[in-house]
C-alpha cells in the first residue's frame, strides 16, 4: 500500500467512539422513598451510571462537590469509583448490597427501599468496556459526568430513553433486559461524547495526553489510520505521510502533545490488543502475532514479555 491509499479519517474521536463496545454487568430499577440513602461500592475497570425517572436526589463524590440530579437527569462515574445517593436532606446510607432487591434476570434487579416518603425513581447500571479502548478513553474523563442541561433535541431524545428503560424495567416483557441494556449504553457512550464536544470547546493549556493527539488535526489523523489497521506495516514514515507533516516535526509534536514516541505507542497499542486477543482467546498466538503485524511468534512473544513481564502463553493458559 503507497501513502497515497491510506485513507484520511476527519473524525479520530468518532473513530475511537466506534471502538466502544460495553458489557453491562447489572442494572437496578430502584423506587426510593425519602428518607433513603444508598452506599454504593466502587467497581474496578467499570462504568457506573444513574438515570433519574422521577423525583430528585444528591449524588455525593469523595473530592467532589454534591450534585442535584433531577428528573431526567444523567450521572456518570466513569472510573467505577465508589459514591453515595441520598434523598435530599438524608446524611445516612445503606450499603448497596445490604438492600435487598428483587433479581429479576442474572443482570436486571429491582429495588424498593426507604422511609415512605416523597418517591425517587433511578436506574442504576454498571458496565465494562470489552474493548481496552475504552479503558484508555476514561482515564482521560473527570470523575463525574453530569447531564441535565441539554437542549431541546437532545433533552426529548434522553427523556423518551429514559421513559422507555422505566416501562420495560416495569413491564419486563420478551427482550426488555436486551432493550434496557442497548439504550443505557447508547445513553452512557452519548454522554461521553456530549463530554468530548464541550470540553473541547473550553480555552484551557494545552497538556500532553490521548485526548490531546487525538483531537490535534495532523496527529490525530494518523493516530486513527493506525488504530484501523494496527497490524499493518506503520513505519515513522507512513505515520507523517497520513499526518502531513515532517519527520523531524512530526515527531517532535507526537511525542509533545501524547506524552511519549511514535513507536513506544504503536507498541503499547499493539500489545494491548495482543493481551485482550488472548484473553477472549478467539485465536492462536501464531495467528494473534501475524494479525498485529509481527513476522513471527518469538517476536511477538518478545515484545508482549517486555511489555507485561509475562510470556504470552501464560495469559492464554490463566484465562
Amino acid at each position: 500500500m503507497t501513502e497515497r491509499d491510506i485513507p484520511l479519517f476527519h473524525d479520530p474521536l468518532g473513530e475511537v467512539l466506534h471502538l466502544l463496545k460495553l458489557n453491562g454487568t447489572l442494572y437496578c430499577r430502584s423506587e426510593l422513598s425519602a428518607p433513603w440513602g444508598i452506599e454504593f461500592p466502587a467497581f474496578e475497570h467499570s462504568v457506573m451510571f444513574h438515570i433519574v425517572s422521577a423525583g430528585e436526589c444528591w449524588l455525593h463524590v469523595e473530592g467532589q462537590p454534591p450534585v442535584l440530579l433531577k428528573e431526567g437527569s444523567l450521572a456518570l462515574l466513569p472510573h467505577g469509583q465508589g459514591h453515595r445517593i441520598s434523598s435530599p436532606g438524608t446524611n445516612t446510607s445503606q450499603g448497596l448490597f445490604d438492600i435487598p432487591v428483587e433479581k429479576v434476570s442474572d443482570r436486571l434487579e429491582i429495588m424498593h427501599y426507604g422511609g415512605g416518603g416523597e418517591v425517587t425513581g433511578l436506574t442504576c447500571g454498571v458496565a465494562r468496556f470489552d474493548h481496552f479502548t475504552g479503558q484508555e478513553l476514561t482515564r482521560c474523563l473527570p470523575s463525574v459526568i453530569h447531564t441535565d442541561d441539554l437542549a431541546a433535541e437532545e433533552n426529548e431524545w434522553l427523556q423518551s430513553s429514559i421513559r422507555l428503560i422505566a416501562r420495560e424495567a416495569a413491564g419486563m416483557g420478551p427482550g426488555s433486559e436486551t432493550l434496557i441494556t442497548h439504550l443505557a449504553d447508547i445513553m452512557i457512550i452519548q454522554a461521553i461524547r456530549r463530554w468530548l464536544q464541550q470540553s473541547s470547546t473550553d480555552q484551557q493549556p494545552v497538556t500532553a495526553g490521548w485526548l490531546t493527539g487525538l483531537r490535534d488535526k495532523h496527529i490525530g489523523r494518523a493516530l486513527a489510520a493506525f488504530h484501523r489497521r494496527p497490524g499493518e506495516d506503520w513505519s515513522v514514515q507512513r505515520l507523517c505521510a497520513v499526518a502531513g507533516m515532517s519527520r523531524s516535526v512530526f515527531m517532535q509534536k507526537f511525542s509533545h502533545l501524547m506524552g511519549e514516541s511514535a513507536g513506544r505507542y504503536i507498541t503499547r497499542w499493539r500489545m494491548q490488543l495482543g493481551r485482550e486477543m488472548l484473553q477472549q482467546g478467539k485465536a492462536s498466538i501464531t495467528a494473534i502475532a501475524s494479525d498485529l503485524g509481527y513476522a513471527s511468534e518469538s517476536a511477538f512473544s518478545r515484545a508482549f514479555r517486555r511489555e507485561f513481564g509475562v510470556p504470552p502463553g501464560q495469559v492464554e493458559k490463566n484465562q
